[in-house]
């Protein structure tokens, strides 16, 4: 959520990230809301020490019928009081509702348009020139016995799967593999809860309600599944007040993440790209304001080294303002070369990772203490900090681009030199 201070002091930049990001929303409207809000809380203070004024001229000696008045003055004060404070609870929601609809501030650098608008960073590793016709990721789990969708989809319906083989032995490997890395890189691993409360969810800039959520609410229970552990990390330490010596703070989270949405149906769509379940390893950062930007290039930098590592061809994007979610001031994602994907082969996303800046620690009232005085011994005030996250490895992705890139002509496929140690072995099949 932005600083409501920002309504007045950068209404113009509001305006320009709503614009760019095709985000429709009445700012004149919120904010004279703000406005409104603000003359209650004038009122009450007002009203408040009138109460207080009244309160101490009490203590005064007072004839039985001047104390009777002044009793049923002090009642008036406190009705009046009860009245504004009511007044304000309501516009208080009124304002956060309204508030929760304005995205965080557009870094400057980040492309202006829709999805198609990105623009390229760079690129690492060599799409594949194959010397026989390769097989997308479906064929060859099915010539290898590594997932089985058919059967998942009697126990749970469609876009569910069963891992099989080396399949799970991979997943698996996936996991040990990213937190080792995480682990080299300083960070502390987690494994998180799979479940939210939604004030925890919406905190971080997500919709656990309504029509177009992609969020699993579990019936009779104020809790919901998480779509990443960029949640169960972020509000891990709400309401939290750091020492400025504390940060960065770096989390590496394990979780199974659940998305009730799978995606259009389509070709570029299928198989293990959108499923409605899958393990991740995330990174979580918690940062003074000005260090946000230079963890977002650590955390970016992270996802090369493993993808490097993974023999993994990709190239690095700048997400497009209109592609953003309202919680990313900037977002970069890394899309490997899927050889399966689309006709004769294509770019999909396998990583992102967002700077947030205030936008989510405000709300979940995450903060830290600056140092203070000249010799920075002292205690100085109070500040929101600033959140990033960071995929590491999404496993189901992940697998999907190992099996077709490491593709052998015998329908084996190569395991990667670093997850070797892990799996146990040096490549799958051929069966």
């Amino acid at each position: 959520m932005l600083d409501l201070k920002a309504l007045n002091d950068r209404a113009d930049e509001i305006a320009d990230s709503c614009k760019k990001r095709g985000v429709e929303v009445d700012l004149e409207a919120i904010t004279r809301l703000y406005r409104s809000h603000n003359l209650l809380v004038t009122e009450l203070g007002d009203v408040n020490r009138q109460r207080n004024e009244h309160q101490k001229s009490g203590k005064r000696k007072m004839d039985p019928e001047e104390r009777e008045a002044h009793t049923a003055e002090g009642r008036r004060f406190k009705e009046q009081v009860a009245v504004i404070e009511t007044r304000l609870r309501e516009s208080e929601s009124v304002l956060s509702a309204a508030m929760g609809r304005l995205p965080n501030f557009l870094h400057p650098e980040s492309p202006v348009g829709g999805e198609e608008d990105f623009r390229e960073i760079s690129r690492s590793g060599e799409i594949p020139q194959f010397d026989f016709e390769p097989k997308d990721h479906l064929a060859l789990c099915e010539d290898l016995d590594l997932v089985d969708f058919e059967r998942a989809a009697t126990v749970a319906g469609s876009k569910w799967y069963y891992l099989k083989n080396e399949a799970t032995l991979l997943d698996i490997a996936l996991q040990r593999y990213s937190l080792d890395i995480l682990i080299d890189e300083g960070f502390t691993p987690v494994t998180t809860p799979d479940v939210a409360r939604p004030e925890i969810i919406e905190g971080l800039g997500f919709n656990p309600r309504g029509e177009e959520t992609q969020i699993y609410s579990l019936a009779g229970h104020d809790l919901c599944l998480v779509g990443t552990a960029e949640i169960t990390l972020g509000g891990m330490y709400a309401d939290t007040i750091f020492d400025e010596d504390d940060l960065p703070i770096k989390l590496a989270g394990v979780s199974h993440c659940f998305r009730t949405e799978a995606g259009a149906a389509g070709r570029e769509s299928k198989g293990l790209y959108r499923v409605h379940q899958f393990t991740k390893t995330e990174m979580f950062v918690f940062t003074t304001p000005e260090r946000s930007e230079a963890e977002h290039a650590e955390l970016l930098r992270i996802e090369q080294r493993i993808f490097d590592d993974l023999e993994i061809p990709y190239r690095v994007i700048d997400v497009a303002s209109g592609d953003l979610g309202a919680p990313a001031y900037r977002k970069f994602d890394l899309e490997a070369w899927m050889p399966g994907r689309g006709e004769g082969g294509s770019w999909g996303e396998i990583t992102s990772t967002s700077n947030c800046t205030d936008f989510q620690a405000r709300r979940l009232k995450l903060r830290f203490k600056r140092k203070g005085g000249p010799d920075g011994k002292g205690k100085g005030k109070n500040e929101i900090l600033h959140t990033l996250n960071g995929t590491a490895i999404s496993n189901a992705r992940a697998i999907l681009a190992l099996l077709e890139i490491h593709q052998q002509a015998d329908g084996s496929v190569r395991i990667p030199e670093v997850l070797r140690p892990y799996v146990g072995r040096e490549q799958i099949g051929p069966r």
